[in-house]
């Protein structure tokens, strides 16, 4: 894994632990975490993390890359300007009812595979 994909996971995970403890998402959290576990991040990625995420409702970020599907292609648009924009309102469950596919119908194409 290159290195930069290395400090993002890192920064990911340490955003998630500091969350689940009820901890503030802040830059100098996250870089005593890297300490304690002897990780090196480049100093610039805690405070780019810590940004993106404040005010973000991190429970709900989890919950909508969950219901992403087999493609993922929803989690990929949404949560960064979930992030970005400090989570959004309650219009959100509405949407994704909207977003599902709706059943493709047979044709009898005049032939089968067996005749």
């Amino acid at each position: 894994m290159a290195e930069v994909d290395n400090e993002t996971l890192a920064c990911t995970y340490a955003a998630l632990i500091l969350h689940d403890d009820g901890l503030p998402i802040n830059a100098e959290s996250m870089t005593k975490l890297f300490k304690a576990a002897n990780c090196e991040v480049e100093t610039f990625w805690p405070g780019m993390f810590a940004k993106a995420l404040a005010g973000a409702d991190i429970n709900a970020l989890c919950m909508k890359l969950g219901d992403a599907g087999a493609g993922g292609g929803d989690a990929g648009g949404d949560a960064p300007a979930a992030a970005a924009g400090g989570g959004g309102g309650g219009g959100d469950k509405k949407e994704a009812k909207k977003k599902e596919p709706e059943p493709e119908e047979e044709e009898d194409m005049g032939f089968s595979l067996f005749d």
